[in-house]
This record gives C-alpha cells, sequence and structure tokens, in this order.
C-alpha cells in the first residue's frame, strides 16, 4: 500500500485553495476509497491549527473561514482515522534524536529534521511538501520528496503506479 508522508505545508493545501490543491484533494480521496494511506506526525496537527490562527489573525481568513476549516480539518482526521486512512505518528525520543544528523548536516528548520525523520522512521513511499528546501534536503539524504507547486505529475504517477 502506498504511504504518503504529507508535511504541515502540503496537508493544509487541502483546506486553503492555492496552488497544490488538487493534488492534495486527489491524495485525501484516494486515502478516503482506501487506496493509499496519508502519514503526519502528530507535530503537524499542532503546527496546522498555529498556520491557521496566523492566517486568522493577519486578515486571509475571516473569524467565520477559520471556524469552518478549522472544522473541516477535525472531521476530517476522524473520518480518516475511523477508515484507517491516517496513519498520526507521535513525536517519540527516538524520532527526535534521529532529527540531529539533519539538523548539523543540512542546517535544517527543526520542523523540517522531525518530518524527515518521521517520514524515515515510518518507511513511507514518498514526502510530500510545499517548501523547496525540505524536498531538495529530503531528496539529497536518499528519501523520495515531492515538491507540491511543481512535481504535480510525478505524483500522480507514483499514486497510479501503486494502485
Amino acid at each position: 500500500m502506498l504511504k504518503l508522508y504529507l508535511d504541515t505545508s502540503a496537508m493544509l493545501k487541502r483546506y486553503i485553495s492555492e496552488t497544490g490543491t488538487e493534488t492534495m484533494d486527489l491524495i485525501y480521496d484516494k486515502a478516503e476509497t482506501g487506496e493509499l494511506i496519508i502519514t503526519i506526525s502528530l507535530w503537524n496537527i499542532g503546527e496546522a491549527l498555529g498556520v491557521l490562527d496566523e492566517k486568522r489573525r493577519e486578515g486571509w481568513l475571516t473569524e467565520k473561514e477559520f471556524k469552518q476549516t478549522l472544522n473541516n480539518f477535525g472531521e476530517e482526521l476522524l473520518k480518516l482515522i475511523r477508515l484507517k486512512s491516517i496513519e498520526i505518528v507521535p513525536v517519540q525520543s527516538q524520532i527526535l534524536t534521529d532529527t540531529w544528523g539533519p539538523l548539523m548536516t543540512y542546517h535544517v528548520y527543526e520542523a523540517d529534521a522531525l518530518q524527515i525523520a518521521t517520514c524515515r522512521q515510518n518507511k513511507n513511499n514518498a514526502l510530500i511538501s510545499s517548501d523547496e528546501k525540505l524536498v531538495q534536503i529530503s531528496n539529497k539524504i536518499g528519501l523520495k520528496a515531492f515538491y507540491l507547486p511543481t512535481d504535480e505529475n510525478e505524483m500522480i504517477t507514483l499514486i497510479n503506479e501503486h494502485y
């Protein structure tokens, strides 16, 4: 079964319409039908809440849009949990210690190192992100990673090959 790790920047494209939203819709639709498994870190949920709150405070989302987005996010997480189509990986000591290598070697942001370590620990087929630097570093260390704004065709090919 295809397992795709979504970092926060990719995951939020499902709820905020931007470049990459259509691809994320496809990934979530495939997860809903049991054709693939989405993996996220428990960290992603908190980070997503922080990003949504920031978008509300900066006026990118109205209060009504913010509440609706939170509701959609929560309901979809619960649905995917019930369908066993999402794995939410807790932040464990082993994952945290596995961040040290990428931190020191590639000088990445701690949260990005956590995404890499979680993806590796969970043996995902690929990491998907809208953070170009995270994708570049992931590819350098041997993870298959896709940059959401430009790698849509490659992601669709990967999804179709596994079904």
